[in-house]
């Protein structure tokens, strides 16, 4: 009946059916348990059913389900926009609401394209991305992606986008290319620190750097894609702000609402809002989503923004890197024929496995037996091809994540390069 996502229609399997959650467990109709080692998706970040957020879903709906942001406002969307553009400490002046990562990402996008139309420099409409990228599965954020099998079938529907490799020596190369081209070029757009679906590509802070520096050199904009970084995910609440650099353009969403409800937001500058202040209607961002800012949506933010000041959850998302790398690197010592590329930061790790006699990333054909082998020691993850990666939520056990990195040790026991 449910056609599911990323999924092969034969050979697939049944999924497993999920009857409830709390804190980092999940726990089918069976009752069997199992750490949710990649947070559903890199969403719930303060685990499952956290009581905070449900008391506040509960208490909005109380009062409000659902009013339309075009011509009207609600409390909720008004004091999480306020409390977001506060965490950006006066880097961003206007929050778009929209539903989810792919279109916050469209909607950066066609304020940069129209931010430039509204200026009168209207032949400033290409972009520069990533290889190691994903942006989401509209047709906008699949053109700003890097070539994969994401978006390969669809090659034909997309806009044309400048690729640089996601890496150091990528530098000069793109400052020559800007040097010729930034007259036709609206913006940059990457994911800060961590290409995650890519195959979780770590980037340098000293890099996202350079790369901010090249966008204001050229006067073109920078465009980051925080739905996966962003919420606390490198230790800092936003990648920018850990790297030190002030973007154009900043999406948000999974862990906005803490995993539990659909809403994403896009940050804007005053410098790009003031391009649409005007009396000239064809001068209007022309773009909406019918449930954009929905109140229990704001309302589960609000909760999740209020459960890190109480939990200190940045400080715990530290210690969880600490305890992370730690663990990785009693695995590699064990394993150190079978693993490589060991890396951490803030709630994020992934190694490598080493393959050989086959290509290795989404096509590696041992993935299915990977997940299988994990949910039968209790543990769910989904490796990205031959990357194995663990993004638990933050307030995950030292218990729970040492039982993680156990099923991870067996599967590796049983891997046969």
């Amino acid at each position: 009946m449910i056609w599911h996502p990323f999924t092969p229609q034969l050979g697939a399997g049944d999924p497993l059916e999920i009857q409830r959650g709390d804190r980092e467990y999940l726990y089918d109709v069976a009752g069997n348990e199992y750490i949710d080692a990649i947070a559903s998706w890199w969403t719930v970040i303060h685990g499952h059913n956290h009581p905070q957020i449900v008391a506040a879903i509960t208490e909005q709906l109380k009062k409000l389900d659902h009013a339309m942001l075009g011509g009207f406002t609600h409390e909720p969307a008004l004091r999480l926009a306020e409390r977001l553009l506060a965490l950006t400490q006066g880097d961003f002046a206007k929050v778009f609401y929209s539903d989810n990562g792919s279109t916050a990402v469209e909607v950066m996008l066609k304020l940069a394209a129209q931010y430039w139309h509204n200026s009168g420099q209207k032949q400033k409409t290409r972009f520069i991305r990533f290889d190691a990228a994903y942006h989401g599965d509209t047709i906008g954020s699949m053109s700003v992606g890097g070539d994969s099998v994401f978006n390969r079938v669809f090659s034909a529907l997309l806009f044309d986008a400048k690729s640089f490799a996601y890496k150091a020596e990528a530098l000069h190369e793109l400052d020559v290319y800007l040097a010729g081209n930034h007259e036709t070029v609206a913006g940059i757009i990457l994911e800060p620190l961590i290409a995650a679906a890519g195959g979780m590509v770590f980037q340098s802070e000293e890099v996202l750097r350079g790369i901010a520096a090249l966008a204001r050199k050229h006067g073109v904009l920078l465009l980051l894609d925080e739905v996966f970084t962003g919420m606390g995910r490198t230790g800092q609440m936003f990648a920018y702000q850990k790297a030190g650099i002030k973007p154009d353009l900043v999406a948000l969403a999974k862990g906005l609402t803490g995993g539990v409800l659909p809403l994403a937001a896009t940050l804007v500058t005053k410098e790009i809002h003031a391009a649409f202040v005007s009396e000239d209607p064809l001068k209007t961002f022309y773009h909406g989503h019918t449930m954009t800012g929905n109140p229990p949506g704001c309302a589960a933010a609000l909760a999740s923004l209020a459960i890190f000041d109480a939990e200190d959850t940045l400080a715990r998302v530290r210690r969880l890197e600490i305890n992370m790398r730690a663990c990785w690197q009693n695995l590699a010592q064990r394993y150190s024929d079978k693993l490589a590329d060991i890396r951490c930061l803030g709630a994020v790790s992934a190694a490598d496995l080493v393959v050989r006699g086959e290509k290795a990333g989404y096509t590696f054909s041992k993935v299915r037996e990977l997940k299988a082998q994990a949910l039968a020691e209790g543990v769910i993850l989904r490796p990205l091809g031959n990357v194995i990666y663990v993004t638990p939520p933050y307030n995950i056990s030292d218990a729970a994540l040492e039982k993680v990195f156990s099923a991870i040790a067996k599967i590796l026991e049983n891997y046969a390069i």
